[in-house]
């Protein structure tokens, strides 16, 4: 902590002496930072820049990701607005709230692409992407354009390309707590034609907590990456882009802790590991008045979880999850060139997912005599069971293919001043599972006929012994056809300050399986031989459907700068209102009772309604203002869970409210102005966050300060930042197991230092 309030020190110091300096500089200078070009990385499918089309986006350029720090999408969580990624768990959670909408498990509500190539697997969003050229976060659905699972939004992320630069790029970053990152990307252009880059990053992050059982650290993790991205122009019209990237990636426990104590505390070990391997390849052909591209991409993805899943000090259970997938994706997409009144597009999507799955659960000590043996003893008492062994395991393989295939179009007409859109999509899937799910193990029954249950087994006699020998095995299958439509208008406003727009769009996700609630119908099989309890019907508690929504937005970007004449009245806007109607909503329930897995389930009916501002101010050109505000009141409509109906109740995890403040002052330290000190304070805010169904549970809003000095030259930067800077705690997540309650609580204050170099 001498460190961090060391860091702390001299950061305030810094931002001190930056703002005094502030009466003293010209308001003629220019601040890099805030002059951001048009970014427009989905004209793939979206002509025009995106400020033009009727959709609620954020866009962040190169500048803005150096002076934030974005490395991956969990850093830019409450700086979009209605934007929330709460970090907890390991890196295979990846949930993501939009709107009021997430998910926690299986299949993601909101889509992410990555130098166009599209990421199937949810457990594979969150990675570090070293040289970030560009993002785009598109908020409401984009379905129509892109299908499954970008029912509340797309994350588009386009990376450093060599044919934009050429030289070499090294980081290094270090922080209090003794965390590192270190970074190097090779960009060459060969001649106007032919450009390759290459990439390596390798990281280790220390956590904020430690696991008091063994004193371990919690949260920690080693991972590393590298990319290959090759670029080729053979002529005018052809073009080339081929991206290969791999990563390799171990984290160490989850920091858990105790509803109660706030103590983290279990005795398993607790890990994450996870390999990736991507690659996608486009190519566009441009004839005189169209234009044909074609994407085609692989990936795999070769995971293994390992989880202490009671979370306490005893030896209850422990679940392995074990996972290959390999993904293929292929599209093709015909459109009308720019620079006509009407634009059409027409276009295939293909995909094929194989995933082979091992999920065993091993029952310990205790979870076999506080979970199995009490139960059946205190039913029959008379003739007791003792387990005959001190472990088993309820064993599962699972194999499931899924394929999907879906055609699209849309026509944009220019009327005057008007610019209306229509699209249409059709979408089919076909999930399966084969599932194998086997245990075996035995007890032994004795006599007592006391009755008493605290009679020693030493003073019994063995009755006989009953093996348990259970061998399921089957296959079962899901398809889902549906129509994704979209209509939307924009009305250009005089003087090009901006528009106003309108639109309606349909969302869908797609179904699935509940492969995790196979231990627990194994545990029930289980207790229905030894008389207890009911079994599971397999095919209602292992299926769930595909949520749909139905999304009303009317929004505004607005530009005055066109306007002004002098630099007093720099100033743009974004705003959006927006309703959304969502039926079948998916929400990840733990199942009551002493159970050891997770089930998805099927809410109803639920609404969002809320609103989004993005400001961003100039009063002079040196000093910066953003605003990025979301509100979100998501309800439960209609949902009964069979004891409790939740009709008007928040929609939990997701936060009511997002905010992020910045100010940005430029100081140039010399008469050419090639060098500069850049300061940013900024804020984050987050709440409130309810954390059940029944809303018995919340997380208050809370903010978290940070801020930042940079030093910049041409070919080197020095940044200095400090996050989290009053210490505020906080917990981002919540959940039930065995009937006990556990959190997450958010990172603590921490400081670090960057260097940048370009050669």
């Amino acid at each position: 902590m001498n460190r961090a309030r060391f860091f702390i020190a001299i950061l305030l110091g810094f931002l001190s002496a930056g703002l005094s300096a502030a009466e003293h500089t010209a308001y003629g200078d220019s601040i890099t930072v805030s002059e951001l070009p048009e970014l427009n990385i989905v004209a793939i499918k979206q002509p025009g820049a995106i400020g033009n089309q009727a959709v609620s986006a954020t866009k962040v350029g190169i500048a803005e990701v150096e002076l934030d720090n974005i490395v991956d999408i969990k850093s830019l969580s409450d700086v979009v607005p209605n934007f929330y990624i709460p970090v907890y768990g390991s890196r295979i959670t990846s949930t993501i709230y939009v709107r009021g909408i997430g998910a926690r498990m299986d299949q993601p509500s909101v889509g992410l692409t990555v130098d166009n190539l599209p990421v199937l697997n949810k457990d594979a969003y969150d990675l570090e992407i070293p040289d970030i050229a560009e993002v785009e976060m598109l908020r409401g659905p984009q379905s129509s354009l892109y299908g499954r699972n970008t029912m509340t939004g797309l994350i588009n992320i386009r990376t450093l390309s060599p044919m934009n630069f050429q030289g070499v790029r090294l980081r290094g970053e270090g922080t209090v707590n003794g965390s590192w990152r270190l970074s190097g990307g090779w960009y060459h252009k060969f001649n106007r034609r032919v450009g390759l880059s290459a990439t390596l990053e390798l990281n280790s992050l220390h956590g904020d907590y430690r696991n008091s059982y063994n004193n371990s650290e919690v949260g920690r993790e080693e991972s590393g990456s590298a990319r290959v991205k090759f670029e080729w122009l053979p002529s005018s019209r052809l073009s080339i882009l081929n991206t290969f990237s791999t990563s390799l990636l171990k984290n160490h426990g989850y920091a858990y802790a105790s509803a109660i104590n706030h103590v983290i505390e279990y005795n398993d070990t607790c890990f994450y590991r996870r390999f990736l391997i991507n690659d996608a390849l486009t190519v566009n052909y441009n004839f005189d008045s169209w234009k044909l591209t074609g994407i085609a991409t692989v990936q795999h993805i070769n995971d293994n979880m390992s989880l202490d899943q009671d979370f306490l000090p005893d030896p209850y259970f422990t679940l392995t999850q074990k996972k290959q997938e390999t993904d293929f994706t292929a599209e093709l997409l015909a459109q009308r060139r720019e620079g006509h009144p009407y634009h059409w597009l027409f276009g295939a999507f293909s995909f094929y997912r194989h995933l082979d799955m091992q999920a065993p659960v091993t029952f310990r000590e205790d979870g076999i005599s506080n979970l199995i043996e009490y139960y059946r003893n205190k039913a029959n008492p008379f003739f007791p069971i003792k387990w005959d062994y001190d472990s088993f395991l309820l064993d599962s393989d699972f194999r499931l293919p899924s394929f999907g295939v879906a055609a699209y179009h849309e026509s944009r007409l220019e009327l005057g001043k008007w610019l209306l859109t229509g699209a249409l999509r059709l979408d089919y899937e076909r999930v399966t599972m084969n599932y194998h799910s086997f245990t075996t193990t035995s007890y032994t029954i004795y006599d007592n006929p006391s009755g008493s249950l605290d009679t020693p087994f030493s003073q019994m006699t063995p009755s006989r012994v009953v093996p348990i020998d259970i061998d399921d095995s089957g296959s079962m299958h899901m398809h889902f056809l549906t129509f994704l439509p979209k209509v939307s208008a924009v009305f250009r406003l005089p003087a090009s300050v901006g528009n106003l727009y309108a639109s309606f769009g349909k969302g869908y996700k797609a179904g699935g399986y509940n492969t995790q609630m196979f231990s627990d119908v194994l545990q029930q099989r289980m207790m229905n031989i030894m008389g207890l309890g009911m079994t599971y019907s397999i095919d209602k508690i292992v299926k769930y459907k595909p949520e749909y929504s139905f999304n009303y937005e009317i929004g505004s970007h607005l530009d005055f700068r066109a306007l002004a004449s002098s630099d007093l009245a720099r100033l743009s806007l974004d705003l959006s209102l927006f309703y959304i109607d969502c039926r079948d909503q998916q929400l990840t329930q733990f199942p009551a009772g002493d159970t050891t897995g997770r089930i998805m389930t099927n809410a109803g009916r639920t609404r969002s309604f809320g609103g989004e501002l993005s400001l961003s101010w100039n009063p002079w050109s040196t000093l910066a203002f953003n605003v990025d505000y979301g509100y979100t009141n998501a309800r439960f409509v209609r949902y009964n869970d069979g004891k409790e109906d939740y009709k008007g109740k928040r929609l939990p995890y997701a936060p009511s409210n997002t905010l992020y403040l910045q100010a940005l002052y430029t100081l140039h330290t010399n008469s050419l102005g090639r060098n500069a000190l850049v300061f940013d304070l900024n804020m984050r805010g987050t709440g409130d966050i309810f954390w059940n169904e029944a809303n018995s549970l919340r997380q208050n809003f809370y903010a978290l300060l940070g801020a930042s000095v940079s030093f910049k030259a041409p070919k080197w930067e020095l940044q200095l930042y400090g996050r989290n800077l009053t210490n505020t705690e906080y917990f981002n997540f919540y959940f039930v197991s065995m009937g006990n309650e556990f959190l997450q609580r958010g990172v603590k204050v921490n400081a670090g230092l960057v260097l940048r170099v370009n050669i």
